[in-house]
This record gives C-alpha cells, sequence and structure tokens, in this order.
C-alpha cells in the first residue's frame, strides 16, 4: 500500500474554475470539490478576453471552502497544479502583474497580423507555402490560425504599443497563476508548443521561428517540465489563499494535455473525446503528425515524448448553454407569471429534475433520433478543425411546420456528435483512432448523451467517474508523478478506471449515417454567405 498524500487541483476552464482537494495513494480519490465562475468578456472585432484577477479571486474563495469541508489542514497538503485552458495569452511585466486583460483562445482579433506575415503568395493550406513549410519541419505545426497566440502578441505590439513596452514576459493562464503563486517565471513543454515558436527537436523555444514572426525571445520564460516541481508558495500567496508557505507547486498542463491523463488514455492510440465549453477528440501518438489541410496536428503532450493528435471544436457544450438559455428558457417573457417546473411525463409516473440540463435531456430522448430531419451546425463563435473558419456561424436546416422546440433541442445535441464524429473520421485518414473510446467533460455526465454519440459515431463509449473532473484529476497525476508516487504519467492509466460503458446501436446509426451526410455539406454550401454576412468587409 503507498503511502497517501494530498494534493490541491486547479482545473482553470473558459468560465469558472474547479478546484479540488484529492487524497492519493494506489488510487486517486477525490475529498472535495468547489467551483467558482468568472466572466468571458466579448470585445468588439472577435475579440475575447478574461481579467486575471477574477481568476485568482475564484482561486482564493474555492480554496477556502474546500479547506472548511474536510478536517485536512493546510499544512498536510504536499503539492498543488493545475489543468488549464490553452493557447491564452497574459502579458506581465517584471512583478508579474497583467499589463492588460488575458486573451482568451477564442479571441480572433489579430487577422491583419496573420495576413501580413502568413498571407503572401505562393501559398499552401492558407498561408504562405515557404513559411508554413518551415514552420512544420520546426515546430511540427503552422500558425494559420487567427487564434494562435502568436497573432495576439502581435495585436498588441501593434495596437497597444505602451502595454507592449510594459511586457517583460509572455505567459499562458496557468503560468500566469503560478507565478503568482511563487513568483517564478516558466512555461511547460506543452503551452510552450501551442504558442507555434516552439522547437519540437530541440524540446526548446525557436529563434528561427521568432525571428519569421517578430517575437522578442527576451519575452519568452523557461520551459519545465509538467510534473517539475517548480517553486513554493510565497506567503502573500498562501495567505490569500487560506494554504500554508512554501507548499510544493508542480508545472501542471494544458487542458488538452492533462484531460487525457485523467480519462485514462494515455498509451499511443487511445482515443478520448471532451465535451465541454469547448470539444475535441485527441489520440496519443509517438510522432509529430499535421494535417495541414484539416487543422488537426499531434500537440506535444505532458508526458515527455509523446504526443496528442488533436482535432478541435470551439462551442460545443456551449450550445448546450445556449439552447439552455435561448430556446428551452422563456427569454422574452411572453408569460408573465413564469414557473420553474421541471416536471416531465405523465401525471402518474411523473418525474421531478434537479437541474433544467437533465430535464432537457428528459426531453430530448422523447424525440426519435434524426430530430425529425432537422441539422443544426455547432459554429457559435466560428470554427477550427476539419476547416478554419472565424466567419462560421450556427444554424438549424430543414425546419418545418411539424418541429417544436424539443426536436430543436434535439438537433443541438446531435449536431454536437456529429461535428465529434467528422473530426474522428477525420483524423482516421492519418491515423487508427481506438474503437473505444473514453469521453468525458460535463457532456458526458449524461447517459443519454453518451449513447447518442456511441450511436452516432459507431464506437463504444465509456465514462470514468466524475468526468467533469477529470482534469483535475490529470493534474493530480502529475502531482503524484511529481512526488514519486507513480513512475510517470503512463502508470496514470491504472488510476482511472472505466465506470459505464455504452454500447453503439446501428439500427439508430443508419439514420444519423444520412443526416451525418447532409451536415458535412452544410459548410461548403453556405461558405459563401458566411463570408459576406460575416466578413467585415
Amino acid at each position: 500500500m503507498v503511502k497517501s498524500i494530498y494534493a490541491i487541483a486547479y482545473d482553470i476552464g473558459t468560465t469558472g474554475v474547479k478546484t479540488c482537494l484529492f487524497e492519493i495513494s494506489d488510487k486517486i480519490e477525490l475529498l472535495a470539490a468547489e467551483s467558482e465562475g468568472y466572466n468571458l468578456y466579448v470585445v468588439e472585432g472577435g475579440g475575447a478576453e478574461q481579467h486575471p484577477d477574477e481568476w485568482w479571486e475564484a482561486m482564493c474563495k474555492t480554496t477556502k471552502d474546500i479547506m472548511k469541508k474536510v478536517k485536512v489542514k493546510a499544512g498536510d497538503i504536499s503539492g498543488i497544479s493545475f489543468c488549464s485552458q490553452m493557447q491564452g495569452v497574459v502579458m506581465v511585466d517584471k512583478d508579474g502583474n497583467a499589463v492588460r486583460p488575458a486573451f482568451s483562445y477564442m479571441d480572433q482579433r489579430a487577422r491583419e497580423e496573420m495576413r501580413e506575415c502568413m498571407g503572401k503568395p505562393p501559398r499552401i493550406a492558407g498561408g504562405n507555402a515557404q513559411k508554413v513549410l518551415k514552420s512544420l519541419m520546426i515546430t511540427g505545426a503552422a500558425p494559420l490560425s487567427v487564434k494562435d497566440p502568436v497573432w495576439k502578441y502581435k495585436w498588441v505590439e501593434k495596437h497597444e504599443p505602451q502595454n507592449f513596452k510594459k511586457t517583460y514576459k509572455w505567459l499562458d493562464v496557468k503560468e500566469y497563476l503560478i507565478t503568482r503563486m511563487t513568483g517564478e517565471f516558466i512555461m511547460t513543454h506543452d503551452s510552450a508548443f501551442s504558442t507555434m515558436i516552439y522547437d519540437i527537436k530541440k524540446n526548446t523555444w525557436s529563434p528561427e521561428m521568432c525571428k519569421m514572426i517578430g517575437i522578442n525571445m527576451d519575452h519568452l520564460a523557461p520551459i519545465v517540465k509538467s510534473t517539475d516541481r517548480v517553486g513554493s508558495l510565497t506567503k502573500k500567496a498562501a495567505d490569500e489563499l487560506g494554504l500554508a508557505e512554501g507548499t510544493a507547486v508542480f508545472g501542471g498542463g494544458g487542458d488538452a494535455s492533462l484531460i487525457g491523463v485523467g480519462a485514462g488514455s494515455t498509451m499511443p492510440g487511445d482515443t478520448h473525446i471532451y465535451q465541454g465549453t469547448s470539444g475535441w477528440v485527441s489520440t496519443v501518438v509517438e510522432k509529430s503528425i499535421v494535417d495541414t489541410s484539416s487543422m488537426i496536428a499531434a500537440i506535444v503532450g505532458a508526458r515527455p515524448g509523446y504526443y496528442n493528435y488533436f482535432a478541435e471544436m470551439e462551442t460545443a457544450g456551449k450550445c448546450a448553454e445556449w439552447v439552455k438559455d435561448h430556446l428551452a428558457l422563456d427569454e422574452i417573457d411572453i408569460y408573465l407569471n413564469k414557473q420553474h417546473n421541471l416536471k416531465h411525463g405523465k401525471a402518474d409516473m411523473e418525474v421531478v429534475y434537479s437541474n433544467l440540463y437533465d430535464y432537457m435531456m428528459a426531453v430530448v430522448d422523447t424525440v426519435p433520433p434524426g430530430a425529425g430531419g432537422v441539422i443544426f451546425t455547432p459554429w457559435l463563435h466560428g470554427n477550427r478543425c476539419p476547416f478554419e473558419d472565424p466567419n462560421a456561424k450556427g444554424m438549424f436546416f430543414n425546419i418545418s411546420l411539424e418541429t417544436g422546440k424539443s426536436e430543436l433541442i434535439r438537433a443541438v445535441m446531435e449536431g454536437v456528435c456529429y461535428h465529434l464524429r467528422w473530426m474522428l473520421e477525420t483524423q482516421d485518414k492519418k491515423i487508427s483512432t481506438s474503437t473505444t473510446i473514453r469521453f468525458v467533460g460535463g457532456g458526458a455526465l449524461s447517459d443519454i448523451t453518451c449513447q447518442m454519440l456511441a450511436d452516432c459515431t459507431g464506437r463504444i463509449i465509456e465514462t470514468v467517474a466524475s468526468p467533469q473532473n477529470v482534469g483535475a484529476v490529470g493534474a493530480a497525476c502529475v502531482i503524484s508523478a511529481g512526488v514519486g508516487i507513480i513512475k510517470d504519467l503512463a502508470d496514470a492509466k491504472t488510476l482511472v478506471p472505466a465506470a459505464k460503458s455504452f454500447q453503439p446501436d446501428f439500427s439508430k446509426k443508419v439514420l444519423y449515417d444520412k443526416n451525418f451526410a447532409v451536415f458535412k455539406e452544410l459548410y461548403n454550401s453556405n461558405k459563401k454567405n458566411f463570408e459576406l454576412l460575416n466578413g467585415g468587409k
């Protein structure tokens, strides 16, 4: 029996933090968890920003709340780590203070900056051929998305020269929080890779890429492993968090790296699907692979020497939130005396639901697969894979007089599944994805969604205990490796068994196949219309 330790993991998401206290031995046990939201500010011109102080305030509140719930003392905590949203840009001064609001990964204002650097002909994959090929050779990817961090950096340089002049280091989200905790400026390998100026052969910053794009290398922090102890809590940070000064802080990883670890997908060929605010399909591979035509690349993982072949969609669970707010709820006050009645079914078989999401899914389950022929495209904030287009938007296709809200809501859930299937099958063109897939994130809490995904993809879908907390579990695995409880992150697979399994119903897949074929054609059929309506010029 391995001697147990206590650890705190922060899952820093797009819209909130989950703070989890774990006991770790030969298993990972969640002792307490608290969540707190913060804002995502939509800025004119395609901007998406957050205020770093809001991240910190949410962390302080949730940390104090969980410590009140347990008998564990602050001095008993052996380590702190992170699973965080990635491709943010936090520009800080020498004291670690943010010089401006942080850029979310969703920010897409820097179209002109990308065009100036990468847009000159001759082009391949939408970028200058010479620069794209150079990028692929050095980084294993290419900065061809307006949302890539390098263009946010260049946007500040051009549009906010005074803030740029104050900048000492360019950090990602968790790296900013580590600096605030420890006073140390670092960046983990996976975060460094996501900047698009990381040399995958030398495992360090690339002077060639920095010169090509125009990056000041003095702004770049030293690169460390996810499992490295990077510092200790300062007295100021400890007092604000309600923890002990000197507590070890580990590098942690981005959500794209550690959610797979927390899902138990750690060996080559393991595929997991995540559905949170955003969504993705990720498969562990042993070498750098890139598909520029579909915007899929193998990104550096938290485990040294391994990559995650990664396909991302911008809005997945966010679509469920949208449909809740704009279809399930009466937002224009047609009914003056609103009652939040979460009951469903006939009087003698009535079920009362504890929240609106559960109620929505119960209603969705009464609608036959295919949503009456209605198809929804989940591109509410543009799209990245298998096509890159910030102008793409969501739409309902094939509505008739017989279509009701229930069909529309089911169409939204199916639309997310269609897009996940599209990315999964696009990956299969380059690699072999697994026949059994781990499904995690908030979307995996619903058995109805899990079965829908199994039926749509034709794959066996497995979930784990507390699938909404897998990012924090991945961060706990980092601490486990950092203190020597496990040899490396590959061993995390033994700590995360499957909790449920969903077999595909191929009779339903036949209908899904027909709708899926139409779904894939909707973008090409409307690409010019999206540009006309949303192109800005």
